[in-house]
Formats: C-alpha cells, structure tokens, sequence
C-alpha cells in the first residue's frame, strides 16, 4: 500500500505495529508486517493484504492510529485530527465555519474552513493569520489579512 504521509517525519513508521483504515466512518485494524520508504512515500505491507485487487478498495482512505502511538508534539504544535472540525472565528468574533481540511504546501499548512452555506476560506497556517488555537474549547481565533476574503 502506498501512502502520502502527514507526518513531518515519516520514518515514525517503522515504530507502528499497526494502524487503522477509515472507509465509510467505519475503522478497519492492520497489522503492518513491513514497512519501505520511496521518496516521499511510505510503502506498507499489510497483514491479509496479498494482492493490488485486496488493497485497491482502500484507495483514496485516510490511515489513523491509535493515539497512545503518537509522538509528543513541541509546544504550539498540533495534530491535522484534533484541528478538523474546529470553529473558526475572526478577530473581531465574526464564525467564519469550520475546518474542514488541511493541506500541506511546503512553506507551510493551509487550513479549509468552510461554513454553513458551503462557502470555502483558505487560511495559510501562519503566525500573522493564526492568532489563538484553542482545542479544548474547539475554537480558532484568527486575523484576516486583506485579500484572504
């Protein structure tokens, strides 16, 4: 199984001994027999997947684990799971929606927060944008710089 890593370091997989897939709300348990690495993919062999045809249904899935398995974060930083689905507000207390996605770009993460009405704002995951992340309260406070809108 190839998979594109969120992770910034992705050798972190050679320590799972096992991971979720998610398909269809539902989570599916592996267990990982071998790990490989090629560029910037990471290449699993999972145990009762034998063939292309047995891996091809879980393409374009989500791979979670466990979360007694994450690594310890630094401080101010965190993880893609716990920020979706965060209310987003403005600065000024204006809902603007909520995360929805997030994507990596290489200088750094952009947040997808959409509203009630399906309306999508791309938010670049950067100190001047993103003022206050809040996960306990599930709010992000952040500052519009002209132009985002």
């Amino acid at each position: 199984m190839k998979v594109v890593p969120y992770t910034d370091d992705i050798t972190r997989f050679n320590q799972l001994k096992s991971i979720y897939i998610e398909k269809n709300n539902k989570r599916i348990s592996f267990r990982i027999e071998e790990v490989k690495y090629q560029k910037n993919l990471v290449l699993l062999k999972l145990e009762g997947i034998n063939s292309i045809e047995d891996i091809q249904q879980y393409k374009n899935c989500y791979i979670k684990i466990d979360r007694k398995d994450a690594i310890k974060l630094p401080k101010d930083t965190f993880f893609i799971a716990d920020l979706l689905g965060l209310e987003v507000y403005t600065d000024d207390d204006k809902l603007l929606g909520n995360v929805e996605d997030i994507f990596p770009t290489g200088s750094n993460d952009v947040y997808v927060v959409k509203d009630n009405l399906g309306k999508q704002v791309l938010l670049p995951a950067i100190s001047e944008v993103i003022i206050d992340i809040d996960i306990e309260n599930k709010k992000i406070i952040v500052h519009l710089l002209p132009g985002l809108i």
